[in-house]
């Protein structure tokens, strides 16, 4: 599974032009994210996902106590078991998108201002999205927890510290998804059911297997990419998932970009004119 700009910018060049900078400011606010490749046209098809709660946007899912055994850090229905399956969107013949956001480690210096802004917008619209954070940096920030499960968004893991997955040996695989799993697990005992990989949008056989043995059955990448992690503005923003989003989607942005926050708005009223419902992952894939 691989993706690339279709906009003529590569995200593995991308990273790797910019993985030193980004190892320096694993402290600071809010994350982005790379990989590289071209998309393939449709995705496997996901195993079915663990049954959950669907209540309506707007209402609180879970709470942030900690779980009563160790068994109950696995997550929501995680079992640990063979490979993962990866994807890139959900069935084409429902009229919905998923809107997902990487939450974790960013340019030294970023403040919170524009998470809470961006979430403060999701409520305002009645938009649920699908917040893939980085594990080590969320338990740092964990007064955002209820915030954002009290809208009824969704957590999901996107590794421990945020590396690049495809560099680490198979033990240090382990060691970012099952940790990122075991903070949400903590943090907010009903969420988590879903990883996505960092620093690559490559699934190789290593993590797909590193995931299904944390329990993980279902691998979410993405086959829309605006790269608002690049700054092109909000208006570049809103026309690229214009442009790229159909039935289906699953759209990837990034909390820490002012641009990607001003274009939020716009972003939602383009997706409802064209008929397409944001939900989250869980309930784009059931």
């Amino acid at each position: 599974m691989t993706e690339i700009c279709d906009h003529g910018l590569s995200r593995r060049r991308f990273l790797a032009a910019s993985g030193a900078a980004a190892a320096a400011a694993a402290a600071g606010g809010l994350a982005a994210c790379a990989g590289g490749g071209p998309h393939p046209a449709a995705s496997a098809s996901p195993s079915p996902a663990p049954q959950a709660s669907t209540a309506a946007f707007g209402t609180a899912e879970t709470g942030t106590a900690a779980p009563s055994a160790a068994s109950d850090l696995t997550g929501p229905g995680l079992v640990p078991g063979g490979p993962a399956t990866a994807i890139t969107h959900g069935p084409r013949d429902r009229p919905r998108v998923a809107l997902t956001f990487h939450l974790g480690p960013h340019e030294a210096g970023q403040d919170l201002a524009l998470a809470h802004q961006l979430l403060a917008d999701a409520a305002r619209l009645s938009v649920p999205i699908t917040v893939f954070a980085v594990g080590q940096w969320l338990d740092g920030h964990r007064d955002l927890v209820p915030t954002i499960l009290a809208a009824g968004h969704e957590l999901a893991n996107h590794t421990l510290t945020h590396p690049t997955l495809t560099a680490l040996p198979a033990d240090q695989v382990a060691t970012e998804i099952a940790g990122c799993r075991d903070v949400l697990a903590r943090l907010a005992p009903t969420q988590g059911r879903y990883f996505r990989p960092s620093g690559t949008s490559t699934a190789t056989p290593l993590i797909l297997a590193e995931a299904g043995a944390a329990g993980y059955r279902t691998v979410v990448d993405f086959d829309v990419d605006p790269l608002d992690y690049t700054s092109p503005g909000a208006d570049a923003v809103v026309a690229r998932i214009r442009a790229d989003t159909r039935p289906g989607s699953i759209v990837s942005m990034h909390f820490g970009y002012p641009g990607t926050v001003s274009a939020f708005p716009r972003i939602v009223a383009n997706l409802r004119t064209a008929g397409l419902t944001p939900v989250r992952v869980h309930d784009l894939l059931i």
